[in-house]
């Protein structure tokens, strides 16, 4: 199983941009290259929501409706690290950010609204506070 370790939050004031990174790190299957790997956010008392997506395999990615056209999510080229460019944050944004990885099924996985289930992945980091001042 993947590990994985989210730095890059912090607090910023609404209108600002974060970059969220994700290092990947122990066994992989496949050097990484058929992974669903996402980003999750999750406020106290809320369920934790997924906010983007990336299927290592073919580079498809995936987005909830609220962040799109504002939120980023890509890797290097190695695939080994993950990255969530944040733009134009709202204090809605506020949440500790949580970074996702799995190896099995990785394409099915990712494909339509599956990504958005944290029981879709097994790999979780210990997350990164973003907090987004008004």
């Amino acid at each position: 199983q993947v590990n994985v370790m989210e730095s890059g939050g912090g607090t910023v004031q609404a209108g600002g941009s974060l970059r969220l990174s994700c290092a990947t790190s122990g066994p992989s299957y496949n050097g990484y290259s058929s992974y669903c790997m996402g980003w999750f956010r999750q406020v106290p008392g809320k369920e934790r929501e997924g906010v983007a997506a990336i299927y290592t395999g073919g580079g498809n990615t995936y987005y909830a409706d609220s962040v799109k056209g504002r939120f980023t999510i890509s890797q290097d080229n190695d695939k080994t690290t993950l990255y969530l460019q944040m733009n134009n944050l709202g204090p809605e944004a506020s949440a500790m950010y949580y970074c996702a990885a799995e190896s099995v099924g990785g394409d099915i996985r990712c494909s339509g609204s599956n990504w958005k289930w944290p029981t879709a992945f097994a790999s979780w980091g210990q997350g990164t506070q973003v907090t987004v001042t008004s």
